[in-house]
């Protein structure tokens, strides 16, 4: 197994769910951890319980549907790790609400585009340079199994552009140590997922770990599904 200890990671949206369970694994492995919630409080408790264990952790707040709160983020960043940010777990999503076929309106495609695709992808931007430099590296977009509901479809739409955005990347990456790829963690009982999903929380471990401890040789642009390890 990749030995990740004292590499940087950020880990978006960790204040719950996927981000949180993520957030406790790198802790796990070594990592020099940042943490991202909209808000400070909510990682504040995990923030105590990794800090308390004797794990090094660092809490950000950002609307990620910001465009300059998304760049006060980078920069944040960029100081606690001194540039160096090794790890990139873009999780953080928001859903819109199921609507009637043809009414998503345009601020629901704008806000999902937003914080699904160009957030995450902007984060790209920011860190991959550095990862290059060095050659090493290791971003997972959490992407999304979501077919044939035309009902969330800015949802939807979203999702497949971040995918799009690994996709057109894999010529940039290919041959070197920084391994950007996809995560599908399923169907999940959260706050996203809902309470009629199929899949507890807790079987997205230890799936959602994979695409980070990825030797070089097997490369970028794959989509991993979390329940196929669960």
């Amino acid at each position: 197994m990749l030995n990740i200890k004292n590499k940087w990671a950020l880990v978006t949206g960790a204040s719950r769910g996927i981000g949180l369970r993520v957030a406790k694994e790198l802790a796990k492995q070594g990592c020099k951890l940042i943490i991202h919630s909209r808000q400070l409080a909510g990682t504040k408790s995990l923030l105590d319980e990794l800090t308390a264990a004797g794990h090094e952790v660092y809490a950000v707040a950002a609307e990620l549907n910001s465009t300059s709160q998304v760049e006060h983020l980078i920069t944040e960043v960029k100081a606690l790790s001194n540039n160096h940010l090794d790890i990139l777990y873009n999780n953080a999503a928001i859903m819109t609400k199921y609507q009637p076929l043809f009414a998503p309106t345009a601020e629901e495609y704008l806000t999902s585009f937003m914080v699904n695709s160009i957030a995450p992808a902007k984060l790209c931007d920011a860190f991959l340079p550095g990862m290059l430099a060095r050659n090493w590296g290791r971003i997972v977009n959490v992407s999304s199994g979501i077919s044939d509901q035309p009902e969330l479809m800015a949802y939807s739409c979203s999702k497949a552009a971040l995918e799009r955005y690994v996709r057109d990347m894999m010529p940039t990456l290919f041959g070197t140590n920084v391994l950007m790829n996809l995560l599908d963690p399923g169907w999940l009982k959260t706050d996203l997922g809902g309470s009629l999903a199929p899949n507890d929380i807790d079987s997205v471990l230890p799936g959602a770990l994979i695409p980070i401890l990825l030797e070089k040789e097997q490369g970028s642009g794959l989509l991993f599904c979390a329940q196929d390890y669960a």
